[in-house]
């Protein structure tokens, strides 16, 4: 079994629950259909993190443990996450644990919704201001407060204006896997690393 660990949720069930299904339906739209994550939402990024090096001590060995939180701040090139996690939040890798079970959204979740401008347009309707975005295409390169702001100033004027947590799920379970991918690495390497871990965890 494959488990994400992911920062999100909130403190309360009806969040938790929402990230869930956002995440969940994410992967299964990204192809991970037949070799799903089970998703495990835990509200803020220490509790994810303890959440994630407590699974590891009490889990079967079958059992795979990834860690997906916000890198808050831009990944250096060649920096791994953990030695990004390590300079920013003074996380230890954990013994044992690999490479692949430490993965990020650079720098925030809401910098994936860069990545399909189109479906954001759909989804707040004709009120909603698509100039307002960064207009980089490799979304990682947009600082956590620009993709922020921009979000918000895009949607200032629309009958539904963007508010973090209320509509940030039902918008990952809806915008387009492979365009997410394209714009960001660490998306790619996370699909494939589930991918590659569910596999192993069938043999």
């Amino acid at each position: 079994m494959v488990t994400v660990f992911v920062e999100g949720g909130g403190d309360t069930s009806d969040l938790r629950s929402r990230c869930r299904r956002g995440f969940s339906e994410f992967f299964r739209r990204a192809g991970l259909e037949g070799r799903m994550p089970r998703v495990v939402a835990c509200g803020g990024r220490n509790n994810a993190y303890g959440s994630f090096c407590h699974s590891l001590d009490a889990s079967p060995q079958d059992h795979v443990a990834i860690l997906l939180v916000d890198s808050e701040e831009r990944v250096g090139r060649g920096v791994g996450p953990w030695s990004h996690l390590w300079a920013r939040d003074k996380w230890k890798k954990p013994a044992g644990a690999t490479d692949d079970q430490a993965q990020l959204m650079v720098e925030c979740m809401e910098a994936w919704f860069l990545a399909d401008k189109e479906y954001l347009e759909k989804f707040f309707g004709a009120r909603f201001s698509r100039n307002a975005l960064p207009g980089r295409r490799d979304v990682e390169r947009v600082p956590k407060k620009d993709v922020l702001a921009g979000i918000e100033k895009a949607t200032r004027h629309c009958g539904k204006p963007y508010h973090k947590g209320q509509q940030s799920f039902n918008l990952l379970a809806k915008v387009d896997p492979e365009k997410v991918a394209a714009a960001s690495p660490h998306v790619r390497r996370l699909l494939d690393c589930l991918a590659s871990a569910a596999d192993s965890a069938r043999r």
